[in-house]
């Protein structure tokens, strides 16, 4: 019988293989990773935390924006701010995938859409929402990591990276409220799309990468103010 570290490994080693893995394999895939929460005391009862009281529908409308603009073809799929809510919405995602309430190939074209090959689309779609879902569970069991350790985040870059969050949703509604350009609207949806995913992961350095970027976007469509200064600053924290 498995003990309760080698389920909890189980878990990150489906994850593992679903984000290193084939879209061929991928169905397989994320019914191992169902299978090893379900079969984990643990990690059920995280994700039955994660989700009391979700509204998942209303989350699906938020984050999974389909036509991604005004006559665009193709949608674009977003992760919350909020770490807990990451943690539900993927795992709402997987069981409507797993169920084939969604399929796979259909929802890999309208939301993550890349050169029109399910293969490229499922690596986005592996990189910008299973490996931050899967980074998020690991900092929930620290001592449960691929090899038996994890490097702990100081409390201070923690509580540095729960602000960020705040401030990349406060900074995407304020963008959203001014009138661009297709083009420019477009590049704002993809900024924060990779951002948001950034921070959900805890990745400093491709936050930073990606706020670089994103000052000349401001500074391009003029649209410099005290709210990305903040943003700006609670960056050079990290």
């Amino acid at each position: 019988m498995e003990d309760r570290f080698s389920k909890i490994q189980r878990f990150f080693g489906a994850c593992d293989d679903l984000i290193g893995g084939t879209y061929v394999a991928a169905d397989t895939k994320i019914a191992e990773i169902l299978k090893a929460i379900s079969g984990s005391r643990e990690l059920t009862d995280l994700f039955s935390a994660a989700t009391e009281g979700f509204d998942y529908p209303k989350s699906k409308q938020a984050y999974l924006r389909y036509p991604a603009q005004r006559g665009a073809t193709h949608g674009i799929a977003f992760l919350p701010s909020d770490r807990k809510e990451i943690l539900a919405f993927v795992f709402c995602v997987l069981v409507e995938l797993d169920a084939d309430v969604m399929r796979l190939g259909d929802f890999l074209l309208r939301f993550f859409y890349e050169d029109g090959s399910y293969t490229a689309s499922f690596a986005v779609f592996a990189e910008r929402m299973i490996r931050p879902f899967r980074d998020i569970v690991r900092d929930c069991f620290p001592d449960y990591g691929k090899k038996g350790q994890l490097d702990r985040i100081s409390q201070r870059e923690d509580a540095v990276l729960s602000a960020l969050a705040e401030r990349v949703t406060l900074e995407r509604n304020r963008i959203a409220n001014i009138s661009l350009l297709g083009e420019e609207r477009a590049a704002s949806e993809v900024i924060f799309n990779e951002l948001s995913a950034a921070v959900g992961r805890k990745d400093s350095q491709e936050i930073c990468a990606i706020l670089a970027g994103y000052r000349y976007f401001l500074r391009y469509i003029n649209a410099e103010d005290a709210l990305s200064a903040e943003l700006f600053a609670l960056s050079d924290e990290l």
